[in-house]
């Protein structure tokens, strides 16, 4: 991988009280944990050596507490396209709930009753990748698990659908780039926590 290539950070929140019993959260706007604040400074310290021409950050607190425990509150820009998937008649449930009503259902390829189907959530991390791509830097994002797994799909020019196949835990770093030629996008690391081990 060429050095100078454009990286782009990505930066789940920390953990939350619905992060740890797997409850779905769209713009239901919930604290961080104890553990997730932790998780956020030992995240600030992974990406203290980082060099980011620009530094965005989701509205919901989740994501902008984050971002301001990692130490870059003073620098980051609010992106209102970075909120999470909006869940609709799903928020708060739990998979296993949403399949007593919907056997089957995956969010990345139903979307939500609603809340934002698959098409609405695509054009929305369309316009975040091009924003990104604009941008003559490295950029770092601090944001939520199922929009930035979407927007790891966009980079890549794939269907949303793929989202399924990215898994991606509280407090992790990712990076997305490019392998030969900027026509050839890629995903550099994914769901890397080795800052939270110990």
């Amino acid at each position: 991988m060429s050095a100078e290539f454009q990286v782009v950070s990505l930066a789940r929140h920390g953990e939350t009280e619905w992060a740890r019993t797997g409850q779905h959260t769209g713009l239901t706007d919930i604290p961080l944990t104890e553990q997730g604040r932790e998780q956020a400074r030992a995240l600030g310290k992974r990406l203290r050596s980082g060099r980011f021409e620009r530094v965005f950050t989701s509205p919901l607190q989740r994501a902008a507490r984050t971002c301001e425990l990692a130490g870059f509150g003073n620098v980051a820009e609010v992106d209102p396209d970075l909120v999470e998937w909006n869940y609709g008649d799903y928020e708060g449930l739990k998979t296993a709930e949403i399949h007593q009503r919907h056997p089957g259902w995956e969010v990345f390829l139903n979307g939500c009753p609603g809340g934002e189907s698959v098409a609405d959530i695509s054009a929305r991390a369309d316009r975040v990748v091009a924003r990104l791509r604009a941008i003559p830097g490295n950029v770092l994002l601090f944001s939520s698990g199922h929009i930035l797994r979407v927007i790891a799909a966009r980079w890549l020019g794939a269907d949303v659908g793929i989202g399924r196949f990215l898994m991606l835990s509280t407090a992790t770093l990712s990076e997305l780039s490019y392998e030969h030629r900027v026509s050839d996008p890629a995903i550099k690391l994914w769901n890397d926590g080795r800052h939270l081990e110990g």
